[in-house]
């Protein structure tokens, strides 16, 4: 019986010791899976796989939000590369990295925890927030996105109360571009008079603005496009 005992015992401790080492095994498979990098372009396949990447060819040059910060940066700061603004705080990813400043964290819509978001900051205190500090000198494609197609851009929306994702956010009918602040102007064509001729979500707003929007349907677009249809 003693030696039952002990050969039983032998046979657990290397069946044990056998687990273990494909755990062990399993476990180093796994990380190296995680931190492969097929086209050798400082990102892992698995990081650019869930962020809509393509692990297969070398892309850390690229901007594919068009936020201003590159792939490879999007990946060192854990920002989102598919998402100009990750933080939701109005001010996008690129303008946070590179304005210098310790008041904003693309991964922090209040940095200060303050109660205002970073994009209703004013960091260098010369009357303009943070989010509208590029608006008037960044390309139209890296403009910010209207979600929800209401004519109001998506770093707007929380300074009227709307929200980002809803057309209506009210549910009174009128969407929410068309509604209007107490001096009568519509929210969508607020940033027409901040000098955001190129905002996309001024594209196909209706001809009532008030401001230079040169990329809306007011005046001669709005004229072209009816002779056109």
């Amino acid at each position: 019986m003693a030696l039952l005992g002990s050969t039983t015992f032998k046979l657990l401790s290397a069946t044990s010791a056998m687990a273990t080492a494909g755990l062990l095994s399993l476990t180093a498979t796994a990380a190296t899976a995680g931190s492969a990098d097929a086209d050798h372009d400082g990102m892992p396949n698995r990081w650019e796989a869930s962020h809509g990447l393509n692990p297969h060819r070398a892309n850390a040059g690229g901007d594919k939000d068009h936020d201003g910060l590159r792939n490879i940066a999007e990946y060192h700061q854990g920002t989102d590369p598919a998402d100009e603004d990750t933080d939701n705080d109005g001010d996008d990813d690129g303008d946070e990295v590179h304005d210098g400043t310790a008041s904003t964290d693309p991964e922090d819509a209040d940095t200060d925890d303050d109660g205002v978001k970073d994009g209703d900051e004013d960091a260098d205190h010369d009357g303009v927030d943070n989010e509208d500090e590029h608006d008037a000198t960044e390309s139209c494609v890296a403009d910010d996105d209207d979600s929800d197609g209401d004519h109001v851009a998506n770093e707007d929306e929380n300074d009227h109360g709307t929200k980002a994702h809803d057309a209506d956010s009210d549910d009174d009918g009128t969407p929410d571009g068309d509604e209007t602040d107490d001096q009568g102007t519509q929210y969508e064509d607020e940033d027409d008079q901040g000098q955001d001729d190129c905002a996309s979500a001024d594209q196909g707003e209706d001809d009532d603005d008030q401001g230079d929007d040169d990329q809306g349907d007011g005046g001669d677009n709005a004229a072209a496009w009816y002779v056109v249809r």
